[in-house]
């Protein structure tokens, strides 16, 4: 990696081992900014915080070598990334303002990309972790994790018949707590239905009511007005030496005629007078048959009237006018079977909350025996690590246990609570010795103890994550003397197998390390500036005397020094024939 503005670092170059990398420094020289820029690298929130004061932006430059057919080698092809000689280059820049910026294999791409890749590159364990598995919660997470698909397939079986049956039960409720409302409601649906049937409305017949209720009220005006119009157009018989129009009309029209053939102009003004007498005579036959048929009856008008008045109470309830009536009736009548289909739906629900919960029954009791199965493993497996960190009468358990509840499900018998994980609620115990009565760890742990344990399940979850790289930050705090002697040890025993970069303030840790790596500080009297140097040789024996005695050039803190490094040496030396060995078997 290259770490450039971030922190107190100013500009530098981490070169990690393939086995083992131990990162070490001065309290405030900066060795928590190895571990940030890792977390940049890997999609970490960009804390604009974190951008050397005076500088413009912080930047991470890194070089990951993947196998090319690993996932997240094939995430990176994806989205257009290319391999650089079977690595991967990521950077990842923060500026002062909080903007993020990240580029994968050339590529410009999201920082979620980078996060979804991040599981599969590199392992971090750190003391946040420690903390948080203290947690009931944790620690059922931490034995799932370890269990793998033996625990994920039952688990994901179950939380889809757990979501399934929150949302029937969220139903039911609404059903059955609701019921006085959709009664209710059902009752006034069923009478506007009723009230509309019994008028039994037409489609318009409102709009048509207006009309004639109008001719209607205006009858003997409308009468007159049509009589007057047909003796104008037609005559008066009790008048017959008045002029109408369609006698002024004839005559022209005949005058006319006389005289077309000496002129095509006046026939074709003789045809339209011809038209216009037609006409005249339609429209005065109509007028006498409207006026002959016009219905001038007071009673027809009551009965109107009287009709428009049931219409307006069912406009007035259930819409504009009988158009919108209609469609309301047509719409509550559906929202009626709705609701009387309700207790159908209520009887269908009940039988499958049943069901369900029977179904979870078996699942959770699954779930449980895998995890029991999973805990023995676990159990085991951390007690043998604690072995190895100089604990070797200490015993590690994992309690699984369930509470009962009235409305639970089944599971060995018993009716017990249950929630989205199972029915199951995890502890880890420690027994420090042999006799003593095991206790959560929070409780019957020391602080050298609490960490060793904490360490030792971090490294059994190292052994079974499938990432080449695992980072530990301080989990060694709280250890010391031959404790942490084992610790270091315990990691370089890891590093045969992966990649293990481990930030620490311990000297018996550190020696152990393929490569050793310090964080310096310098202070030039205006702007400190932190790099990353390699230790080798001497540079590294006074190194390590500087973390045994805080005193670089002490002859005993030298001696001390070259005689940790001998004992890792001759440790890798074990390690290096016992792997021989176990081939050669």
């Amino acid at each position: 990696m290259r770490i450039r503005s971030l922190g107190v670092i100013d500009d530098a170059v981490v070169e990690l081992s393939p086995g083992f990398t131990a990162v070490t420094g001065e309290t405030g020289a900066g060795k928590t900014m190895v571990v940030t820029s890792l977390g940049l690298l890997l999609g970490g929130r960009a804390d604009p915080g974190l951008v050397r004061i005076g500088s413009k932006a912080a930047v991470v430059e890194g070089r990951i070598a993947v196998p090319g057919d690993a996932a997240a080698a094939v995430r990176a092809e994806e989205a257009g990334a290319e391999l650089d000689d079977g690595a991967l280059l990521i950077s990842r820049t923060v500026s002062a303002e909080g903007r993020s910026r990240a580029h994968l294999g050339g590529r410009s791409v999201p920082v979620g990309l980078l996060a979804e890749m991040a599981d599969d590159l590199v392992a971090v364990h750190g003391q946040t972790d420690q903390q948080g598995l203290l947690k009931a919660a944790r620690q059922r997470q931490a034995l799932d994790r370890y269990a793998g698909d033996a625990v994920a397939a039952p688990l994901e079986k179950y939380g889809a018949a757990y979501r399934r049956l929150r949302a029937v039960a969220a139903e039911l409720d609404e059903l059955t707590t609701r019921a006085r409302e959709r009664a209710q409601e059902a009752d006034l649906l069923r009478f506007g239905l009723e009230e509309i049937a019994a008028a039994e409305p037409r489609p318009g017949e409102d709009t048509e009511l207006a009309a004639e209720a109008e001719r209607l009220g205006h009858a003997e005006a409308l009468a007159s007005a049509a009589t007057s119009a047909h003796q104008g157009l037609a005559g008066n018989p009790e008048d017959p030496e008045g002029v109408d129009a369609t006698t002024l009309v004839g005559g022209a029209h005949r005058a006319l005629e006389a005289v077309r053939t000496h002129d095509p102009a006046l026939a074709a003004l003789a045809d339209r007078l011809g038209e216009i007498g037609i006409l005249l005579s339609d429209v005065a036959g109509e007028l006498a048959g409207y006026a002959d048929d016009l219905d001038a009856d007071p009673l027809r008008l009551a009965a109107v009237e009287e009709r428009r008045a049931a219409l307006s109470q069912l406009t007035r309830k259930y819409g504009e006018d009988i158009g919108h009536v209609l469609a309301w009736s047509e719409q509550s009548a559906a929202r009626l079977a709705e609701l009387d289909g309700d207790d159908d739906r209520i009887g269908e629900l009940t039988a499958e909350h049943d069901g369900l919960r029977s179904e979870l029954s078996g699942l959770a009791q699954a779930l449980t025996d895998a995890r029991r199965e999973a805990a023995e493993r676990f159990a085991d497996a951390v007690t043998a690590e604690l072995a190895e960190l100089a604990m070797p009468h200490a015993r590690v358990t994992i309690d699984i246990r369930q509470s009962e509840a009235a409305e639970g499900v089944e599971v060995d018998g018993r009716t017990v609570g249950f929630g989205p994980t199972g029915v199951d609620e995890v502890e880890l115990l420690l027994a420090p010795h042999p006799g003593a009565q095991p206790r959560p760890i929070a409780k019957g742990a020391s602080g050298g103890e609490l960490s060793r344990v904490m360490l030792a399940v971090e490294v059994v979850f190292a052994g079974s994550d499938p990432v080449p790289t695992y980072l530990f930050d301080e989990v060694d705090a709280g250890v010391g003397g031959k404790a942490a002697v084992e610790v270091g040890r315990r990691l370089a025993r890891l590093a045969k197998s992966a990649q293990v970069v481990v930030v620490t303030h311990l000297p018996q840790v550190a020696a152990f390390a393929d490569r050793h790596l310090v964080v310096e500080k310098t202070n030039d009297g205006s702007v400190t500036r932190s790099g990353v140097k390699a230790m080798e040789g001497e540079d590294r024996v006074r190194e390590l005397s500087r973390m045994l005695a805080g005193q670089e050039d002490s002859q005993l803190a030298r001696a001390h020094a070259e005689e940790l490094l001998e004992a890792a040496r001759a440790a890798a030396d074990r390690m290096a024939a016992d792997r021989l060995a176990g081939d050669a078997r």
